[in-house]
């Protein structure tokens, strides 16, 4: 019996992204698993409105909300409600799905899921720390979403960690996996690359690729991109991303006159990611949080030398003799392990014949989502017939810490439950039209060999 599950997120495709890729990736492989997913996220722009269906049937409902920045919405705690009750009753979710702690859609969602007697699970793919206003904040409003979210996944030890920390969930029932690739997408430089090859220039070629934000390095690889380049007069830099510190960039290359040396592409499609990094000997990256960091298994895949800083969950994702490391976040100690990579590189000490069977191996999709179901199967053998009652997930509030946030989180949950009965009495559940499911791989089979009958593929 297969599970209906709803993935929830600020963040999904038209958008590039770590969390963008994760949903779609793993949505793909829990209907090939047989369950019905659907995604739910906000409207991009006046062309991404309303239903859409992408591969294999995954049903995308793009939400018109505001955006505040960043492609997240205005976080209101109650507005979502009349769209998200309606998607979940019509599709006949078993599951609500959130992904990322800055998703105000996301941990929205989860709260109204948890009030319509929903079972819920969370996914981290971010660190967050302790010391300004914006941190605290999200780490308040994850700490009330939790509170009665039946598990939680994160990308890494390392994010798990941070997340007890920041949010005080009970360890046992928290869960580590990790992101994937589609190795297939990202293989070496072959001899028939000959566009590739052409663009290739000679000596040393590092590539960037990465959102030109502050929290990724990007004043870091400001400062040390001109440093190499005085070092080693044949290493040359491509640099494909976009963000706010894209024009910090040109200023670097107008004010270090290095035009011939550093390629910067701007925004790259996804699909042309491979073919940016298989011009490259070393991938370089300076993030300065960074919960698992997806770009690094791909670079690796492509059979690049990884050279990086050793912050959050970065050292857990691939073996020792594929990474230098950085020794601190300073611009004296990413160069040292610049130079350290680029030694290695024209030393030939790097064996990249078996890496990307290597990667392949060790993240695989199908064992993510493999993974994640064993965690929904686990929900539901453990649950109690009275842990989605109001009263019990009110005295869940008032157990947590802080004498005005946990009054807060009562009062919320309040109003949130006056909200339901509104609802039910204004929209009863029975008024919402189910939806008609896309057919399962399972019932493609039948229908083909002729078999009559659409089989219930809701949990029970």
């Amino acid at each position: 019996m297969g599970y209906n599950i709803a993935m929830l997120s600020d963040f999904f495709y038209p958008q590039l992204g770590g969390v963008e890729f994760h949903i779609y990736h793993l949505s793909q492989k829990l209907i090939n698993l047989g369950h019905s997913v659907v995604v739910v996220t906000h409207a991009y722009g006046t062309d991404r409105i309303g239903v859409r269906y992408l591969t294999n049937g995954l049903k995308v409902y793009y939400v018109p909300y505001f955006v505040l920045t960043r492609e997240t919405t205005f976080p209101n705690v109650f507005g979502t409600f009349p769209w998200i009750r309606n998607i979940l009753i019509r599709e006949q979710i078993d599951i609500v799905h959130s992904h990322g702690s800055a998703s105000s859609f996301s941990l929205e969602g989860i709260l109204h899921a948890n009030s319509l007697g929903l079972r819920t699970v969370f996914t981290d793919h971010s660190l967050y720390g302790f010391g300004n206003i914006t941190s605290i904040w999200v780490n308040k409003l994850l700490t009330f979403t939790l509170t009665n979210t039946d598990r939680v996944i994160c990308v890494s030890n390392t994010c798990k960690d941070n997340m007890i920390m920041r949010t005080k969930t009970d360890p046992k029932r928290m869960y580590v996996i990790p992101n994937a690739v589609v190795a297939s997408d990202f293989t070496p430089l072959e001899d028939n690359d000959d566009c590739i090859v052409r663009s290739k220039k000679k000596g040393i070629t590092i590539v960037v690729i990465s959102r030109l934000f502050a929290n990724k390095g990007s004043d870091l690889l400001t400062h040390t991109i001109p440093i190499v380049c005085e070092n080693h007069t044949d290493v040359n830099f491509i640099i494909a991303g976009d963000g706010p510190k894209y024009v910090d960039f040109q200023q670097m290359i107008e004010t270090y006159r290095l035009q011939d040396r550093v390629q910067l592409l701007g925004s790259v499609p996804h699909e042309k990611v491979r073919d940016v990094m298989c011009q490259g000997d070393i991938y370089l990256h300076a993030s300065l949080t960074e919960a698992f960091g997806t770009v690094l298994v791909e670079a690796a895949s492509c059979g690049l030398l990884i050279v990086t800083t050793a912050i959050g969950g970065i050292p857990e994702v691939l073996p020792e003799d594929l990474i230098v490391y950085a020794d601190e976040i300073s611009v004296s100690s990413l160069v040292e392990a610049t130079n350290k990579g680029i030694s290695t590189i024209r030393s030939n000490d790097f064996d990249r014949s078996w890496v990307h069977q290597e990667v392949a191996n060790m993240y695989d999709w199908s064992n993510v989502a493999a993974r994640t179901v064993e965690v929904y199967d686990g929900i539901f053998e453990e649950a109690l017939p009275d842990d989605k009652d109001w009263l019990t997930m009110l005295k869940r509030f008032n157990k947590r810490d802080g004498i005005w946030a946990k009054h807060l989180y009562i009062l919320c949950g309040i109003v949130e439950y006056l909200i339901v009965i509104f609802f039910d009495w204004w929209y009863p559940r029975e008024d919402i039209e189910p939806a008609v499911k896309w057919p399962t791989t399972k019932q493609q089979h039948h229908q083909l060999h002729g078999q009559t009958g659409i089989h219930s593929y809701n949990h029970k």
